[in-house]
């Protein structure tokens, strides 16, 4: 099933399949942050190093599925599988956006 993302969300997930940490820190407004796995990853050097890290550790894809809005966040659900612990698995992306980048982003199981 194909969902319709805001722009800014389809360049995250699209730069996050290229495996690219500085395409996935450009999505990101300067500022911006990430919360996933208990830490926050805050501005795009962090992000960048986040990502890269990430690429390191796990092979894996992820698939958004569903997509809602609430309280200014969008969430998206998508299903992740790959190598890595419990796969495969849903997981759900609150985003908050700032015109085509993203603000914040929180990833939770």
């Amino acid at each position: 099933m194909t969902v319709k993302l805001p722009k800014a969300i389809e360049t995250y997930f699209k730069a996050d399949r290229t495996g690219s940490p500085d395409a996935v820190a450009a999505a990101f407004t300067e500022n911006g942050f990430v919360k996933d796995k208990g830490k926050t990853h805050r501005g795009r050097d962090a992000i960048r190093a986040w990502i890269a890290d990430e690429t390191q550790q796990y092979i894996y894809t992820v698939e958004p599925f569903l997509i809602t809005t609430e309280n200014g966040k969008t969430q998206v659900t998508a299903h992740a599988a790959g190598e890595f612990p419990g796969s495969p698995i849903d997981l759900r992306f609150f985003f908050v956006l700032a015109s085509d980048k993203v603000a914040e982003l929180e990833i939770s199981v």
